[in-house]
């Protein structure tokens, strides 16, 4: 991981440690409800998306939902031992949220996504799945900035900001929603969820918790695994 994503992932985990690792309440979508015996996964690389990301069918389709796990990793890079985006389920959770609590936010992602194709296709003559990490990095500090002059409503720096939130809420909030897979985000912050056995030892103890966090319902509808 180049010093460019250690300090990106750095800053996200520092943010994620001042707000306490919290989960959002009231944000499990109605359509999750309808769909709890069959959760929906995805893993891989952006690239590599197509067979998983179709099934998501909460909001996104294919390419908004390749788009969406690319440019996401790219805020919350994975390294060797520490989790990103796509590790952590990130594209499940805001599919999961735009059809549901979120769904106000649906017009703001189809704009933002189509002019996000535009400037990129414009300015590299591709997809942004289809660029190198390098110019994907390049596409999203110039939305940072505000410097992407095909975007208007919403801005480019708008855009930004509430897909870097909705990352960070997929990477730290309660497995429920549908992110934070086997507490991936939890492990990286070092924080153990919500316990209802808590020992007076575990109150004392200084040292990282290690026990595993409170299943989600959406781990527990996958059932006991099968050999």
């Amino acid at each position: 991981m180049n010093k460019h994503n250690s300090t990106r992932r750095s800053f996200l985990v520092r943010a994620a440690v001042g707000a306490g690792a919290a989960a959002g309440s009231g944000l499990v979508p109605d359509i999750y409800a309808q769909t709890l015996g069959q959760p929906k996964q995805e893993t891989g690389p952006a690239e590599q998306l197509h067979a998983t990301a179709v099934r998501h069918g909460a909001f996104f389709n294919y390419e908004q939902a390749a788009t969406v796990a690319a440019f996401t990793e790219r805020l919350m890079p994975g390294a060797p031992g520490k989790p990103g985006a796509t590790d952590a389920g990130v594209l499940n959770y805001i599919d999961l949220a735009l059809a549901g609590a979120y769904s106000d936010l649906q017009d703001f992602y189809r704009s933002g996504l189509a002019q996000l194709d535009a400037y990129c296709r414009k300015n590299y003559n591709a997809s942004f799945v289809q660029l190198d990490a390098g110019k994907q990095d390049a596409v999203i500090g110039a939305l940072e900035q505000g410097k992407a002059a095909e975007f208007s409503w919403p801005g480019a720096a708008e855009f930004f900001g509430v897909v870097r939130t909705h990352t960070m809420e997929g990477m730290f909030a309660d497995p429920i929603y549908g992110g934070n897979r086997e507490f991936a985000g939890w492990r990286l912050v070092g924080f153990p969820g919500a316990q209802g056995n808590f020992t007076p030892g575990d109150l004392q103890n200084k040292q990282a918790f290690t026990r595993e966090g409170v299943m989600g319902l959406q781990e527990q509808a996958k059932g006991p695994q099968r050999g």
